[in-house]
């Protein structure tokens, strides 16, 4: 069968599996364009108002569920507003392809119009990269980065097409769907060695990050950690791998984790890391970091072992493989006295009520309420970030998307979106800041033309939290740019992209505000008045260790 690359382009699409695809059109991607005109309604194309959109769209398509999420975009500016979404799929390990199209080959080089090197912008940012030059390597290039970007450890790969190879002709063949290679067990050495372990530890604490979610581990997890008895703890990437409420969940660790979830790390005598890398944020003083521990660290990505932290033992490979294996492996076990010790130190954190201001706490814990535990809960970056870790409670995976590594704010609209196309008929909730929120607001625009029903609330409280936080405690209240003065009405914003909004000024209103807010079907705005001095505590502070934390200011 001949086609051209772009019906190339589309055909291997189809053979992935690909059913929805985020992008923008432009000069040189329009013989794809076309093509998908073509193919009517054999693809979801969601078309954003700006190719950033696009970009968080398919990670937040692809963080919800598990398939690889695709995004389009032309030449030079149109790549180039990928990069951003790019990066922060890189850091958090989200399988994405993005497909770009550049000049025509003859072109390259010659500082043509819209001509950019999207690839070597991109090299340190994706998983691998692509530049086709010939219509006959297109097919097998595209299925390869669907592999690479699903094998090991996951990430996005990125494709950049130039234009006459979009429309030039060769013989095509379909194939089967790709599949992620297959990882190379753990050495029968190092998997005795770490049943050993675990067989005689008093005081074990199970460390869950994001490789938890993204190895679909499942309700193994909880078999493991009930076979050996152990209490668990999860960075902000691992929510919702194991479930709030269980008894031996402990709750969020690191800088704005729990009390006794720092403390349990701090005083555990192993630590059974589960796809985590103890970054700075979880591990901010590395040497007092669980200092009573020896470390078990079960990672897909050979790479992460005593990058940050040194471990006694390594297992390398696919949780959802290895953990099945150390439950069949280990006798039950009973560690009842480390379990009462957790509790006796526990510390209910309730946060602070300023004058008649929204509290955070309650606004969260009401939402959480009154949705459902399949909710999908995406976030920007900032202070509201931390109140969803802190306040919601997450009982299954892929319920929480957010922008864990790079901490990219404007990530929210985009990957709310993306959740809600790919998992039609969940209810998805957004959380934002007032900063947040004004870097890609005219994704409402996007939530309006496809009446896509997320549920939005932003925590404003008119300044840049996060950072004002920051000004306080480590500045000496040098408020410096925080404040930024925006006059801006959110609800009549809302209501200029054809949204509805609405507003909630104090605690009584919250109730009334989202009953009617989850009755409308569509897309909702809510302006949360949160005072500019509410902080996220409990805090350890850069560079300090569990001893060192913040519990009220």
């Amino acid at each position: 069968m001949k086609l051209n690359g772009s019906q190339i382009v589309l055909e291997v699409l189809k053979e992935q599996g690909v059913d929805t695809v985020f992008g923008y059109p432009g000069g040189t991607i329009l013989n794809i364009f076309d093509e998908l005109y073509k193919y009517g309604k054999t693809f979801n194309h969601i078309l954003t108002a700006h190719e950033q959109g696009a970009s968080h769209a398919a990670d937040g398509y692809s963080r919800a569920t598990g398939k690889v999420g695709v995004c389009f975009a032309t030449s030079g500016p149109g790549s180039t507003n990928l990069v951003t979404g790019i990066a922060t799929a890189h850091m958090d390990s989200i399988p994405m392809v993005a497909i770009t199209c550049n000049v025509g080959t003859s072109l390259i080089g010659r500082d043509s119009f819209q001509e950019v090197d999207i690839k070597g912008i991109t090299m340190p940012i994706t998983k691998h990269n692509f530049m086709v030059k010939n219509v006959e390597e297109l097919a097998d290039t595209l299925r390869q980065a669907f592999k690479i970007a699903i094998s090991g450890r996951k990430g996005p790969v990125l494709v950049d097409i130039p234009k006459d190879i979009t429309a030039a002709e060769c013989e095509y063949i379909s194939q089967p769907k790709q599949e992620a290679e297959s990882l190379v067990k753990p050495k029968s050495k190092c998997f005795d060695r770490a049943v050993e372990l675990l067989s005689n530890c008093k005081k074990p604490l199970i460390y869950v990050g994001g490789g938890a979610i993204l190895s679909d581990v499942g309700k193994d997890l909880i078999t493991f950690a009930e076979k050996i008895d152990a209490p668990v703890v999860s960075s902000l990437m691992g929510l919702g791998a194991f479930p709030n409420g269980h008894e031996l969940h402990v709750g969020f660790i690191g800088m704005h984790g729990r009390f006794e979830a720092n403390k349990a790390a701090h005083d555990c005598d192993v630590l059974i890391t589960c796809g985590a890398r103890f970054s700075d944020r979880v591990a901010g003083n590395r040497a007092r970091f669980a200092p009573n521990a020896e470390i078990l660290h079960i990672d897909i990505d050979a790479a992460e072992m005593d990058k940050n932290i040194n471990s006694n033992y390594h297992l390398r490979g696919n949780l959802n493989e290895i953990l099945p294996q150390l439950t069949c492996a280990i006798e039950q076990l009973d560690h009842t006295e480390w379990k009462q010790e957790i509790n006796s130190f526990k510390r209910p954190f309730k946060q602070v009520q300023i004058e008649d201001y929204v509290n955070p706490q309650t606004l969260i814990e009401k939402v959480d309420e009154c949705t459902p535990d399949d909710t999908i809960v995406v976030t920007d970056v900032g202070q509201h970030q931390m109140w969803a870790a802190q306040f919601y409670k997450y009982k299954m995976p892929r319920t929480l998307l957010t922008s864990g590594g790079l901490g990219t704010m404007g990530y929210s609209m985009g990957a709310a979106m993306g959740a809600a196309v790919g998992c039609c008929g969940r209810q998805v909730v957004m959380f934002v800041g007032d900063g947040g929120f004004h870097m890609n607001l005219s994704e409402l625009a996007t939530m309006a033309s496809y009446n896509i029903p997320v549920k939005m609330f932003i925590m404003n409280n008119t300044v840049l939290g996060m950072v004002r936080q920051w000004q306080k405690i480590f500045y000496g209240n040098r408020f410096a740019d925080t404040d930024p003065h925006r006059a801006t009405d959110f609800v009549k914003v809302a209501e200029a992209f054809g949204v509805k909004g609405m507003r909630i000024n104090t605690n009584d209103e919250i109730d009334d505000v989202l009953k009617e807010a989850f009755a409308v079907d569509g897309p909702v705005l809510v302006d949360c008045r949160i005072s500019p001095d509410s902080n996220v505590l409990p805090m350890i502070p850069p560079g300090g260790a569990a001893s060192d934390i913040i519990e009220e200011m």
